[in-house]
C-alpha cells in the first residue's frame, strides 16, 4: 500500500548523519579540517535542479560569482511522480532520474568543474523505496524487498515490531537503526553484500568525478556502517551527514563526527528563534553549547525539509528574517555553509516547476524557481566568505539585542540590524583605510560599486546607518 511521503521525508531528513571530507583530483580537503579548504568553501543545494540546468547555471553564474560546491538532487532511479520526495526513494543505483541521465550527469559534473565549481550528490545508504511495487523512472520494475539486481529479501532489517516495521521509539537505538522511516525499506548495512554494493554505488559517483557525498537519514544508519562503507571508496571524498539532534534520544550526532561532517540542526533552529525573536545578541559563540565543533559542522538556515516542516525560517518568514539570517550563516566563521536555492510550492508534496530545468533571472526567481543563490545579498556574502577565509571573529559589537556586528579579522566586516528602525552608529573594524563595496547592496563593478559604498578611516572605523532588517558587510578584495 503506497503511503503518504511528506512526513516521511522530513523525518528522514531529520535523521541523517555527517561522515568525512571531500577530496578531488587535487586533494582540495584538508584531513584535520574536514571542511573545503579551498578559497571557495559555500555550498548551494541546487534543490530540484535538473542536470543541464545545473551546468548551465555553473557556467554563468556559480563559479564567476565565488561558489564552491553545489549540492544536487539524489542522482539514483527512484520512483516514478511528480512530487519533490519521490527523489528520496531509490529502486536501483542507475544513474537516471527524474534530473537527467548518467550522460546528463556526466556532463553537469565536468562543466561544473570546469567553472570551478564541485558536486556533492546526496545519497541515500539507509534505505529503498516505500511502495509495495512498482516501476521506477528509468524502467526497472521492483517489490518491496526485492530490487532486480540490487537486493533481495535478505538485505534488508525486518524489526518485526506487532504493528508494522516502523520505528514506534525514537528512545530505542535498535528501533532508530533497524526498523523502518515509514515504511521505506531499511538496509542492512551491517551486512558485507549491503556494504559492498553501497560502497560501488559511491565508488560510481566518484569515477565521474563527484566530489563529495551527502548521506540522507544517516541517524538511521549505525555510525559503524558507515565507517565502513567509507572505508572501502575508491577516494576520500567530502562527506556530510544528515544527523538530527533529538534531546534524551540515544543516538547523537556526535556519534559520526569520525566519519566526516555532521550537518547541525541545532544551529538552524536557533537562528529561527534568535531572528524571529528578535535577540540576535546571543549569536556570537557556537563553541560551548555542546554542538558540533566547527570545523565538523556543516550548517544552514534551511533545506528542503525544514522549510517545510517549520524546523526553520522559510523565504516567506517575516520581517526579511530569512535572508538576514542567511548573511549571518555567510558572515560568521562556524561551520561550513550550504545555502538553499529552491523553488515556490503551494503544498509540501509539490515537486520542482518546468520538469526541473531551472529559470533564473539576474537577481533571483524565474518560473516558479526563487534562484536565492542569485539574491544580491546572498551572492555578495559568499564573496564575503570567501574573502574572509579562516580568519577567526573579532571586534564583537551589540548595542542591542536585536543589533550585531563583527569582522573576520583584517579581512571582512558585517553590521546586521534585526529591528524595524534604522542603526546609525560608528564601527570599530581591523580593516585597512580605504572605500569599501557593500556586498549587500552591490558588488564591484571596474573602479566603483553597483551599490553603496563605506569609508573605512585611518584608524579602521566607519560611519553609517544600517536600514531596518538591512545589514552592511564589506571585505577586502
Amino acid at each position: 500500500m503506497q503511503v503518504k511521503f511528506a512526513a516521511l521525508l522530513a523525518l528522514v531528513t531529520a535523521a541523517t548523519a555527517i561522515p568525512t571530507r571531500l577530496a578531488s583530483d587535487s586533494d582540495a580537503f584538508n584531513v584535520t579540517r574536514r571542511e573545503p579548504s579551498t578559497s571557495k568553501k559555500v555550498i548551494v543545494q541546487m534543490f530540484g535542479w535538473n542536470w543541464d540546468s545545473i551546468a548551465a547555471e555553473c557556467t554563468n553564474f556559480l563559479g564567476p560569482e565565488g561558489y564552491g560546491f553545489v549540492q544536487v538532487s539524489p542522482p539514483s532511479e527512484h520512483i516514478t511522480g511528480s512530487q519533490w520526495w519521490t527523489d528520496y526513494q531509490p529502486v536501483s543505483y542507475t544513474l537516471t532520474s527524474k534530473r537527467g541521465s548518467r550522460d546528463q550527469f556526466r556532463n553537469m559534473v565536468n562543466t561544473c568543474k570546469n567553472a570551478g565549481v564541485g558536486i556533492i550528490a546526496d545519497t541515500i545508504w539507509n534505505h529503498m523505496a516505500g511502495i509495495d511495487s512498482g516501476t521506477g523512472i528509468g524502467g526497472s520494475s521492483f517489490t518491496h524487498y526485492v530490487y532486480d539486481g540490487t537486493y533481495q529479501w535478505q538485505d534488508f532489517h525486518h524489526c518485526g515490531l506487532t504493528s508494522n516495521d516502523d520505528i514506534q521509539n525514537y528512545g530505542d537505538r535498535q528501533q532508530v537503526q533497524t526498523c523502518e522511516l515509514v515504511n521505506l525499506a531499511d538496509l542492512a548495512t551491517g551486512a558485507e553484500y549491503v556494504r559492498g554494493r553501497l560502497a560501488q554505488y559511491a565508488n560510481d559517483l566518484l569515477s565521474l568525478g563527484v566530489d563529495g557525498l551527502r548521506l540522507d537519514a544517516a541517524k538511521h544508519i549505525a555510525s559503524g556502517d558507515i565507517a565502513n562503507i567509507i572505508g572501502r571508496l575508491s577516494r576520500r571524498p567530502y562527506i556530510t551527514q544528515e544527523v538530527i539532534y533529538g534531546g534524551g534520544e540515544p543516538v547523537q550526532p556526535s556519534e559520526y563526527t569520525g566519519n566526516g561532517d555532521v550537518q547541525e540542526f541545532r544551529y538552524t533552529s536557533t537562528l529561527r528563534d534568535a531572528f524571529l525573536n528578535g535577540d540576535i545578541s546571543g549569536l556570537q559563540d557556537f563553541g560551548n553549547r555542546g554542538w558540533i565543533v566547527g570545523n565538523g559542522a556543516n550548517v544552514f538556515v534551511a533545506n528542503h525539509d525544514t522549510e517545510r516542516n517549520g524546523a526553520s525560517l522559510n523565504i516567506d518568514s517575516p520581517r526579511n528574517s530569512y535572508i538576514l539570517a542567511n548573511i549571518f550563516l555567510l558572515a560568521h566563521p562556524y561551520g561550513t555553509p550550504t545555502v538553499l536555492s529552491a523553488f515556490s510550492f503551494s503544498n509540501s508534496d509539490a515537486g520542482a516547476p518546468n520538469n526541473g530545468y531551472g529559470t533564473c533571472s539576474t537577481t533571483g526567481g524565474s518560473g516558479g524557481w526563487r534562484c536565492e543563490h542569485r539574491y544580491i545579498a546572498i551572492s555578495g556574502m559568499v564573496r564575503f566568505r570567501n574573502a574572509a577565509g579562516s580568519n577567526g571573529l573579532s571586534n564583537w559589537y551589540s548595542p542591542a539585542r536585536e543589533r550585531i556586528a563583527f569582522g573576520r579579522g583584517n579581512a571582512a566586516y558585517v553590521a546586521i540590524n534585526n529591528r524595524d528602525d534604522a542603526w546609525s552608529d560608528t564601527f570599530q573594524t581591523s580593516l585597512p583605510a580605504g572605500s569599501y563595496c557593500d556586498a549587500v547592496s552591490g558588488k564591484p563593478s571596474g573602479s566603483g560599486c553597483t551599490g553603496a559604498t563605506i569609508t573605512v578611516d585611518s584608524n579602521g572605523r566607519f560611519t553609517t546607518s544600517v536600514y531596518p532588517r538591512s545589514a552592511v558587510a564589506i571585505y577586502r578584495q
